[in-house]
C-alpha cells in the first residue's frame, strides 16, 4: 500500500466506461486500497456497476481471495454524475468505453479540455493503438494502452502499449500502478495492430473456424483439445516454455524437429477471407447445442467462479516452483 501511495500521492482513480471491464478495473483498484470514481456516460450502467461488484466481492471472498471486509472495499468507491467530477484531482483514469476509434477519440478531446496537467490515462483498448485516437493533443504524451483480459480482476496479464507519443514516464508510471494492484505487465514495444495477445488469439481462432469450415473437427472437439490438452500446460507455463520441455535438447532441438512441419500447416492456410455467413451460422448452431441463449449469463458466472478456484490454488503454490 506504500507503493501505491507513493504512485498516486493519495489521489483518487478514475473508471470512465464502467461496463464489465471497466466495473472489473474498478474492483482491481479498490481491492489494492485505492479511492476509485466510476463515470459512465450511460448513468444506468454507471449505477448497475456497484452491485456487480458487490456480488463479484462476495464470490471472492468465499474463495478466500480478499484479505478485508466487503464494505472496507465498497466504501473506496463512488459514482460520478460527469467526467469532469470522475478525473478531477485524478492520478490516473483507465478508459474501457466502446472499441471504437471515433468514440475513444470523441472521449480524448474532451479529457483535453478538463484533465490536469500531470493526469495519465490508460486505454483498455483490445486492439485499436493509442496514435490511432490520441495523437495531435496536448494530453497525447500521457495517453497510453493498458489492455485487460476480461475479467481483470480475476485474469491479471495487462499488455502496456506506449505509442510514439507516449512519454518513458508514463510508461514506468503506468507499469508501477499495474504491477503494485496485483496485475501481470506485458511490455509491447512498439504499436502492432491487436497487440500481442489477440494477435495470438487470433491465429489460433482464425485455424479453429477453417478445421469446423473443412469439416474436421466439431467446436466441442475444438474446444476439448484446449481444454483438455492446451490448456493444461498454458493455464501456468507459456508456448516457449513449453517446447523448451518438449525436446531432450531443449526449445533449439525442438525447432528442428518440428520447424518444418509448423511451416508447411502455416502453408496450407492462406486466411484471406472472412468468416462466412454460413460458417458463423454453423457454428452458432453447433454452440447452441451445448449452451442456449439464456443460459448465457450464469456460464459466465461459472467461468468467473472457475477462475476463481483456479486463482485460489494458484496462489498457494504459485505461478512456478524454482
Amino acid at each position: 500500500m506504500r507503493e501505491l501511495e507513493s504512485l498516486t500521492k493519495g489521489r483518487a482513480i478514475a473508471i470512465v466506461g464502467s461496463g464489465l471491464v471497466g466495473a472489473g478495473w474498478a474492483l482491481v483498484f479498490a481491492r489494492a486500497g485505492l479511492r476509485v470514481r466510476i463515470y459512465d456516460a450511460n448513468p444506468a450502467i454507471s449505477q448497475a456497476s456497484v452491485p456487480l461488484i458487490r456480488k463479484q466481492i462476495a464470490d471472492l471472498t468465499e474463495f478466500g481471495l480478499l484479505s478485508e471486509p466487503a464494505e472496507s472495499i465498497l466504501a473506496r468507491l463512488s459514482i460520478c454524475d460527469t467526467l469532469a467530477d470522475a478525473v478531477d484531482g485524478a492520478a490516473y483514469v483507465q478508459e474501457s468505453i466502446l472499441e471504437r476509434t471515433d468514440v475513444k477519440r470523441t472521449l480524448m478531446l474532451a479529457l483535453e479540455e478538463i484533465a490536469g496537467p500531470d493526469l495519465i490515462i490508460g486505454s483498455s483498448s483490445s486492439g485499436i493503438p493509442a496514435s490511432a485516437f490520441a495523437s495531435g493533443l496536448t494530453i497525447s504524451s500521457r495517453v497510453i494502452i493498458a489492455h485487460p483480459v476480461n475479467p481483470p480482476y480475476l485474469v491479471p496479464v495487462v499488455e502496456i502499449v506506449p505509442s510514439p507519443d507516449t512519454a518513458p514516464f508514463v510508461t514506468e508510471f503506468t507499469s508501477a500502478l499495474m504491477e503494485a494492484v496485483g496485475q501481470s505487465v506485458v511490455h509491447v514495444h512498439k504499436e502492432v495492430e491487436g497487440f500481442v495477445l489477440n494477435r495470438l488469439q487470433a491465429v489460433l481462432l482464425r485455424e479453429a473456424w477453417a478445421l469446423v469450415e473443412d469439416g474436421v473437427v466439431t467446436c466441442e472437439d475444438i474446444d476439448k483439445t484446449i481444454r483438455d490438452g492446451l490448456g493444461w500446460r498454458w493455464s501456468f507455463m507459456g508456448p516457449f516454455e513449453t517446447i523448451d520441455l518438449n525436446a531432450v535438447g531443449g526449445v533449439a532441438d525442438y525447432a528442428q524437429r518440428l520447424g518444418p512441419l509448423y511451416r508447411s500447416i502455416a502453408d496450407s492456410r492462406s486466411h484471406r477471407d472472412e468468416w462466412s455467413p454460413d460458417l458463423i451460422k454453423e457454428v452458432e448452431n453447433q454452440r447452441r447445442q451445448y449452451l442456449a441463449h439464456n443460459e448465457l449469463e450464469s456460464r459466465r458466472g461459472w467461468r468467473d467462479r472457475a477462475l476463481m478456484a483456479f486463482s485460489s490454488q494458484r496462489r498457494k503454490t504459485g505461478p512456478r516452483e524454482q
